[in-house]
């Protein structure tokens, strides 16, 4: 599923106020990660992943790599902060 533009300005609109709920430390990518990645987008659709200890290039890498494991969109980056989208089933966010 790809987002149009109108989608993902209304899904930075929905995140503006969430935290983080996972964070990605030293260790990077684990399958422990990968596990609650998939079990917290299950449950809320829509997230926040920090990544510590990164240059700007790192954090992209480990982002895209995120997206790809765990078959989601990324809606932004902004510093250490990426927003994540997966359309649960049923989908508990309406997009325009």
């Amino acid at each position: 599923m790809h987002l149009t533009n109108a989608q993902t300005r209304h899904l930075r609109g929905l995140a503006h106020h969430l935290k983080p709920v996972l964070q990605i430390g030293d260790k990077g990518i684990t399958p422990a990660l990968l596990n609650e990645l998939d079990q917290v987008l299950n449950d809320h659709e829509l997230i926040k992943v920090s990544i510590a200890g990164a240059d700007r290039e790192t954090r992209r890498e480990l982002t895209q790599e995120l997206c790809q494991q765990a078959q989601c969109q990324l809606v932004q980056i902004i510093g250490r902060i990426s927003v994540l989208y997966r359309r649960a089933n049923p989908p508990a966010i309406l997009l325009p």
